[in-house]
C-alpha cells in the first residue's frame, strides 16, 4: 500500500512537471480611438535617457512589432508622423509572510525499522491493508513577490490628444522584467483598443 503511495506521488509529480507555465497579466485601457483613422503612422516620443538606453530600446522593439501587427507603421520622417507613442515601466519588490500546508508522512522515519525479519518485519499487530495516509501541518513561509507595470500612451502629433493610455500590471517570483515584458506587451495590446475603462485578466502560456 506505502509502495503504491509513493508511485501515485512520483507519477503526480511527473505529470505537474510536464504542465504549461502561465503568466497573468491585469490590464485596464483607457480610449478615444477614432473609429475612421487612416493615417496610422507613428514615432517613438523619447526623453533624457532613454534615447541611449538598451533595455528601453528592447522593450520599444516588443511595442513595435505589436502595432506593425495591427496595421501601424513607423514613420522614417519624425515630421510626417500622425501619432506619437510614449512607453513606461517599472518594477516593485515587497516581501509577503503566509502560512501554508504541508503535507508530512508520520511513518517515514521509521519504515526501515518496523521488526525483525522472522515477524514479518512489521510486527505481529501490522495490517498491511491499513494506512493512515499523510499528516497535514502548517508552517509559516516567506518569499519576495515582484510587481511589474507597463504603460503605453498613443497621442496625435498635431495637438497632443491622448487616444490611448494602457497599463498592463503582472505580478510573480521572477524578478526579471525582460522575462515578462514580452507578455505584458501582447497583453497591452490584445483586442485593441479594447473596450474603454474595463479591467481585464489575461492567462498567457509562457514559451520556453
Amino acid at each position: 500500500m506505502r509502495r503504491a503511495l509513493l508511485l501515485l506521488i512520483a507519477l503526480s509529480s511527473l505529470l505537474l512537471s510536464g504542465c504549461a507555465s502561465f503568466i497573468r497579466n491585469d490590464v485596464i485601457a483607457f480610449h478615444e480611438w477614432p473609429a475612421d483613422l487612416q493615417n496610422k503612422t507613428y514615432i517613438f516620443d523619447r526623453k533624457g535617457e532613454k534615447e541611449n538606453d538598451l533595455e528601453y530600446r528592447s522593450y520599444e522593439n516588443l511595442v513595435r512589432n505589436e502595432l506593425g501587427r495591427l496595421g501601424f507603421a513607423e514613420a522614417q520622417d519624425p515630421r510626417g508622423a500622425n501619432l506619437k507613442v510614449v512607453l513606461n515601466y517599472k518594477i516593485d519588490v515587497r516581501d509577503v509572510q503566509t502560512v501554508q500546508p504541508v503535507i508530512v508522512d508520520p511513518y517515514w522515519p521509521y519504515y526501515p525499522y518496523y521488526g525483525p525479519r522472522w515477524r514479518g518485519y512489521y510486527g505481529p499487530y501490522y495490517d498491511p491493508f491499513w494506512y493512515p495516509g499523510p499528516v497535514t501541518q502548517y508552517q509559516q513561509v516567506q518569499y519576495q513577490l515582484f510587481q511589474r507595470q507597463l504603460n503605453v500612451i498613443i497621442t496625435r502629433s498635431k495637438d497632443g490628444k491622448k487616444l490611448y493610455d494602457v497599463t498592463v500590471h503582472s505580478e510573480g517570483a521572477n524578478g526579471s522584467l525582460a522575462f515578462a515584458m514580452p507578455y505584458m506587451v501582447r497583453s497591452a495590446f490584445s483586442d485593441f483598443p479594447g473596450q474603454n475603462g474595463i479591467p481585464r485578466r489575461l492567462k498567457l502560456e509562457i514559451k520556453e
